[in-house]
């Protein structure tokens, strides 16, 4: 039996729920998929996951964050059209006025009653968040192998 020449593994991916003054940042993209997302991107070699969210919600939003929780790990292989990827999300808190940097086309806060369509799996994981801050429920598997059966 041979080895595979190239591994295809997920690639490992972080994402940022920003929360500031009731509401959360969201960046709208530059690049495909357009539209409107939580801030985030990949983890580079060398990096761990939070020095990861913390580059890149600096990065996308100009905001330095203060990481406080963890939600949960996203890997469902559809999430990102381009590729696998697995995310760590975290939450977040900032000071200041986003600005749109990277690859961001915008960046701004907007009230959790007021979010505009989002790309990817972001809704998903913001109305994860949002129970979250309601009940005190984070995702667990079981919840996520039943959307996966759905």
């Amino acid at each position: 039996m041979t080895a595979p020449s190239r591994y295809r593994n997920p690639l490992p991916t972080v994402d940022i729920v920003i929360e500031q003054d009731g509401g959360v940042i969201l960046v709208e993209r530059r690049n495909p998929p357009r539209g409107w997302a939580i801030p985030g991107g990949f983890v580079d070699e060398g990096e761990t996951v939070e020095q990861a969210a913390i580059r890149e919600a600096r990065e996308e939003t100009g905001l330095d964050v203060e990481l406080l929780e963890m939600l949960y790990v996203y890997s469902d292989p559809r999430r990102d059209p381009r590729h696998h990827t697995l995310s760590v999300v975290f939450v977040a808190s900032a000071r200041g006025m986003p600005v749109a940097g990277d690859d961001a086309r915008s960046a701004s806060r907007f009230p959790l009653d007021e979010l505009p369509p989002l790309v990817f799996d972001h809704r998903l994981i913001l109305d994860d968040y949002l129970c979250w801050r309601r009940t005190g429920h984070r995702p667990t598997p079981a919840d996520v192998l039943s959307r996966l059966n759905t």
